[in-house]
């Protein structure tokens, strides 16, 4: 008697216990480790290059890979830019067969588009960043947004200054600058572009032509994983 006693007990404890121990065990959060390797040179050639101005320094690019969890996800060029305290953004380095039909494999490596990290889930998504261009797109980051040269590749288009910011679905600022393509185009295509946090003001000058500088309005539209838009 006492036994069948503690048997239906038992039926009616268990399901009040997993009902209470799973939703901890659901929401705990794994641990993810994410860092960037050691540098790698590799072969590049820059779309300005010609015999007399190649050398190792510029036909080459200083790669690293980006690795989750011990496990290599990407290959990265050029500097990390901290958005958040747990989300970077890094370019890509892609590696592309350059071999000719009927050539050996021959393999070269060029910078590729925007990748953004998550550090917390160990997430990474390629970014879509309005007119990009790897060959003219040179990015100065600043919290969320991103200043640079793109070209846009609709009737209307050409060498453009663009603001874009992470989460958005269009450019804050998207103005063109000339006509593109250019004869005898300058390398690099537009000078560094500058920015002010007080106002927010981005300003992009095409090289040998006149600075133009931006008002940008507005508060982050990045939404972390694990957090909510209306936030």
């Amino acid at each position: 008697m006492q036994r069948s006693r503690s048997a239906r007990l038992l039926s009616v404890m268990a399901p009040l216990l997993v009902a209470l121990l799973c939703p901890a065990i659901a929401g705990a959060v794994k641990v993810h480790t994410v860092v960037l390797g050691a540098v790698r040179k590799v072969p590049y050639t820059p779309p300005e290059a010609t015999a007399d101005t190649k050398d190792d320094d510029s036909t080459s690019l200083r790669v690293r890979p980006l690795m989750v969890d011990d496990k290599q996800r990407e290959w990265t060029v050029g500097p990390v830019h901290d958005v958040t305290d747990r989300t970077f953004v890094v370019q890509r380095a892609l590696r592309l067969n350059d071999s000719l039909p009927g050539e050996a494999v021959h393999w070269t490596w060029q910078p590729g588009p925007w990748l953004m990290v998550d550090s917390v889930t160990g997430h990474v998504a390629a970014l879509h960043l309005p007119d990009f261009d790897p060959q003219v797109s040179n990015f100065i980051w600043f919290r969320d947004y991103a200043a640079y040269c793109g070209i846009a590749t609709t009737v209307k288009g050409g060498l453009m200054a663009v603001v874009a910011e992470l989460g958005a679905r269009k450019a804050v600022v998207q103005q063109k600058l000339g006509a593109w393509p250019q004869q005898n185009a300058p390398h690099p295509v537009c000078a560094v572009s500058k920015w002010q946090r007080t106002p927010m003001r981005a300003t992009i000058q095409q090289t040998g032509g006149q600075a133009m500088t931006f008002d940008v309005v507005g508060v982050s539209s990045l939404v972390e994983e694990g957090e909510s838009g209306d936030d």
